[in-house]
C-alpha cells in the first residue's frame, strides 16, 4: 500500500499565452547497440511487456519532422527525446531542434529504460523545455494546419475531461490506467471536482462527453471517486509545473514506475498527468477527437493502411495516430504509408541536412 500524501491547496490561475513547444520521443528498435542493450536486461516476467512492436520502427520519421514545418510552423523548439540514437539526417544544427538523450534528463537511478513511462513522466525535467509543450509519440503525425489555440487556450492545456468507466481487451494497460484512477481518488474528490469546475466539467465544446458527464451526474452524483476518465492516442497538452507538483505530490507511484525498466502492471503512465489537470481545473475544454483520426494496425490492418494513406493524402484530417498493434506484412504496410507520406510532403525540412 502506497503512503497517501495531500495534495496542495494552491490552485495555478491561467496564464498568459507562451510559446509552445513540441516533445517527441522515439526509438530505432533495429539499432544493433539498442537491442544488445535491451537484451542484457530483457527478464522473463510475464506481467511485464516487451512487445516488438513496440520498438519498430517505420522509418517514417523526417515525415514527422516535414509535417511539424509544413503544418505547425508557429512551434518554439521541438524536443527530439532517444537513448542517444542520432539520425545521420537529421539537421542537429538547425535553431528550432533540441536533441535530447535520456541521460540529459533521467535520473541516472532510472537508467537504462526500455519502457515510455519512465522517460514520460520525466519530460518536465529537460533543460530548457517551457511551461506549455505539446507530447507526441512517434505515430502521431502532423496531417494539415493546426493553431497554437488547438492546444491551449488562455494558457491552459486544450482537453476532453469525460467521465466513462475503465473498459479495456488489453489486461496490462487497463492495470495501468486503474492505476492512475486509485492515485487520483487518494488525493482528489469527485464531488469537490465537479463543484468547482462544473462549467467546464459539462462544457458544450465536447457535445459527447457532455451528455456522458450529465447522466453520470444524473446517476452517480454521491458518488465520491472518478471511476475513469475517456483517453486517447493524439498529441497531448501539458503544463510543466503539472509535472512538477504530481512529483511533489506522488513521488512514491513516479518512482516506483520510473524504476521499471519495461512496461509493468505495477505502472502509472502520462496519462495521470492529464488526469491531474483536470481535477485541478487546469485545463480548456475541447472534442479532441475533432479533426483526428486513429489507424489501429492489427493482424487484419489491410483496409486501415488504405485508408490512413488515404488520409495523409487527402489531408483530411489535422493529425493522425497510426498505432502499430503487430501490423500484419509489416514491410508492405510501412511503404504503403511512407509513399503516401511522400506524396503529401515531397520536400526535405529545415530539420533535415
Amino acid at each position: 500500500m502506497k503512503a497517501k500524501s495531500k495534495p496542495q491547496n494552491a490552485i495555478i490561475a491561467p496564464m498568459k499565452e507562451r510559446k509552445i513547444d513540441f516533445v517527441m520521443i522515439w526509438v530505432d528498435g533495429a539499432d544493433g547497440k539498442w537491442l544488445e542493450k535491451k537484451n542484457k536486461f530483457l527478464p522473463k516476467d510475464q506481467q511485464i511487456d516487451t512487445r516488438d512492436n513496440r520498438y519498430r520502427d517505420w522509418e517514417n520519421l523526417k515525415f514527422w519532422f516535414r509535417g511539424v514545418e509544413k503544418y505547425a510552423p508557429w512551434v518554439n523548439r521541438v524536443y527530439f527525446v532517444t537513448d542517444d540514437q542520432r539520425p545521420a539526417w537529421l539537421n542537429y544544427d538547425y535553431e528550432k531542434l533540441v536533441y535530447v538523450s535520456h541521460k540529459d534528463f533521467i535520473p541516472e537511478q532510472y537508467l537504462p529504460t526500455f519502457s515510455s513511462h519512465p522517460i514520460e513522466l520525466n519530460l518536465h525535467r529537460i533543460k530548457g523545455l517551457g511551461e506549455q509543450f505539446v507530447y507526441f509519440n512517434d505515430d502521431m503525425f502532423l496531417t494539415n494546419l493546426v493553431r497554437p489555440e488547438d492546444f491551449f487556450r488562455h494558457g491552459l492545456p486544450r482537453d476532453y475531461a469525460a467521465e466513462t468507466r475503465i473498459i479495456g481487451t488489453e489486461k496490462l494497460f487497463s492495470n495501468i490506467i486503474l492505476n492512475n484512477m486509485i492515485l487520483l481518488n487518494e488525493r482528489y474528490g469527485r464531488r469537490d471536482f465537479i463543484k468547482k469546475n462544473w462549467r467546464k466539467f459539462l462544457s458544450p465544446r465536447y457535445p459527447r462527453g457532455m451528455k456522458n458527464n450529465f447522466l453520470g451526474l444524473i446517476t452517480n452524483a454521491k458518488r465520491r471517486n472518478f471511476l475513469g476518465f475517456r483517453d486517447y492516442h493524439f498529441p497531448a497538452a501539458f503544463l510543466k509545473s503539472s509535472f512538477e507538483r504530481l512529483w511533489q505530490e506522488a513521488s512514491e507511484w513516479l518512482d516506483e514506475t520510473s524504476r521499471s525498466k519495461f512496461r509493468t502492471a505495477n505502472d502509472v503512465n502520462q496519462y495521470v498527468v492529464r488526469y491531474f489537470q483536470y481535477v485541478n481545473g487546469l485545463y480548456s475544454p475541447k472534442n479532441v477527437f475533432k479533426g483526428a483520426a486513429l489507424f489501429q494496425l492489427d493482424e487484419n490492418s489491410g483496409e486501415k493502411v488504405a485508408q490512413a494513406a488515404q488520409a495523409i493524402v487527402s489531408k483530411k484530417y489535422k493529425m493522425i495516430c497510426i498505432n502499430d498493434g503487430f501490423a500484419r506484412d509489416f514491410e508492405a504496410a510501412k511503404d504503403a504509408i511512407n509513399r503516401a507520406f511522400e506524396t503529401a510532403l515531397p520536400g526535405k525540412s529545415k530539420f533535415e541536412i
